[in-house]
């Protein structure tokens, strides 16, 4: 009974270790008594017992690989170092597994025979400033020569340029002159836009004092102008007013039915006035014996005015 029970345990296990599950991205190589019998996709699989083995469970996700540096010698003679990164994917699982005994072995070496025939046809200038031509050339390369093991290289990338310790001092001088250089060159761009903006700003603060003053001077004369007018307008006024009331005399007096004796004596009372005022030069009428009668007349009239009344008062 126990025998069965035993035998029953070891057949189970045998039946569950033939039963295999392969996940996503991965690819099993089975072997049937030692040969090649196919290669297991994603999905539950049965192999046969004893006789079927797993050979190789194969990653189909691309995978990176970071290699040491390597030594190789410029055209013009400067050995420097190298490290490299390779980024490839597995296409073939039946190739990679029996298409090369160590496949990542293999890329090494062969990105490192690569490297130094690339490098060696380019200066050392040259080489620190091509990075993506290297790449690429490595790239094609590589692919073509892993293609018979199932692998494609999809991109390499130069991690590190590393010259000797002289060159590299040497790198860092010139750097350092360069950026010397640059700060002197920007140093003087700053000094003649400084100064180009101070000459601005004199231009424009002599423009605006100057069309201020233009204002200044127009505001003033337009004053003057302004003054000039008012001043014009009210003699003008005084003028017409003036004016005004000496024809509203004449008529006044012709309306009070004045005769030529008043107007005479008017016209002496006006001579007596221009004989007082400042005039240097007074005009003359030409009847002035006229007037000079008119006055003896009326002198006489207010005379014999002034006796009756001095005879009724001695009564």
């Amino acid at each position: 009974m126990i025998l069965v029970i035993v035998l029953i345990i070891i057949l189970l296990l045998i039946l569950a270790s033939c039963l295999k599950i392969v996940p996503q991205a991965h690819a099993y190589v089975i072997e049937r008594l030692g040969a090649y019998q196919g290669t297991w996709s994603v999905g539950f699989h049965i192999k046969m017992p004893i006789i079927d083995k797993v050979a190789k469970k194969v990653i189909l996700k691309e995978q990176v690989v970071d290699f040491a540096p390597q030594p190789v010698i410029t055209k013009d003679n400067v050995t420097m170092r190298i490290d490299t990164v390779v980024f490839y994917q597995i296409t073939d699982p039946k190739l990679y597994c029996y298409g090369v005994q160590n496949p990542i072995m293999a890329i090494e070496n062969l990105t490192a025979t690569t490297l130094r025939n690339i490098i060696g046809d380019l200066e050392l200038d040259e080489t620190l400033t091509s990075r993506e031509i290297i790449n690429t050339k490595m790239q094609a390369a590589l692919d073509i020569a892993t293609d018979p093991w199932g692998i494609k290289v999809n991109r390499v990338e130069l991690k590190n340029i590393m010259p000797p310790a002289a060159i590299q001092e040497a790198m860092e001088k010139q750097m350092k002159a360069e950026r010397e250089r640059r700060e002197a060159i920007l140093i003087a761009e700053g000094e003649k836009k400084s100064t180009i903006l101070v000459a601005e700003g004199k231009k424009q603060s002599a423009i605006l004092d100057a069309e201020a003053e233009k204002q200044a001077a127009i505001l003033r004369a337009e004053a003057e102008k302004e003054k000039r007018i008012r001043e014009a307008e009210g003699q003008a006024e005084a003028i017409l007013k003036v004016q005004q009331a000496n024809a509203d005399g004449i008529r006044a007096i012709k309306e009070a039915g004045a005769d030529d004796a008043v107007l005479t004596l008017k016209s002496l009372e006006a001579l007596g006035v221009l004989a007082n005022g400042k005039a240097t030069k007074i005009v003359v009428p030409s009847d002035l014996q006229g007037l000079a009668s008119l006055a003896t007349t009326f002198k006489g009239i207010v005379e014999e005015q002034k006796v009756p009344a001095g005879k009724e008062v001695q009564k």
